[in-house]
């Protein structure tokens, strides 16, 4: 992934209503679909105070629904464990 413009985010809104600021890290295709690895990005609170972002590699699928891309959580522990194994020898291939 290229860096010259700086790191790409992303706000989501989980299923209770809460709007997570998310860092695009990369992506990847596998079985015919598109997978996006983000980290959750560190972000400020009502007084401007930095919050720590939950640590951990946060994988959504994309889906195409009405000819638009959306993203969703993947169906199964299996197609999660599958996706981010191969995330994983991505990310560290880079190094």
């Amino acid at each position: 992934m290229s860096e010259d413009f700086g790191p790409t985010f992303l706000t989501v809104t989980d299923e209770e209503g809460n709007e997570i600021v998310l860092e695009f890290i990369d992506a990847l295709e596998y079985k015919g679909t598109m997978y996006q690895a983000f980290f959750p990005a560190e972000t400020e609170d009502e007084e401007g105070e930095m919050v720590d972002a939950d640590s951990g590699l946060v994988i959504l699928k994309v889906i195409h629904e009405d000819g638009e891309d959306l993203l969703s959580t993947l169906d199964s522990d299996e197609e999660l464990e599958a996706v981010y194994d191969l995330f994983m020898e991505s990310l560290y291939e880079d190094d």
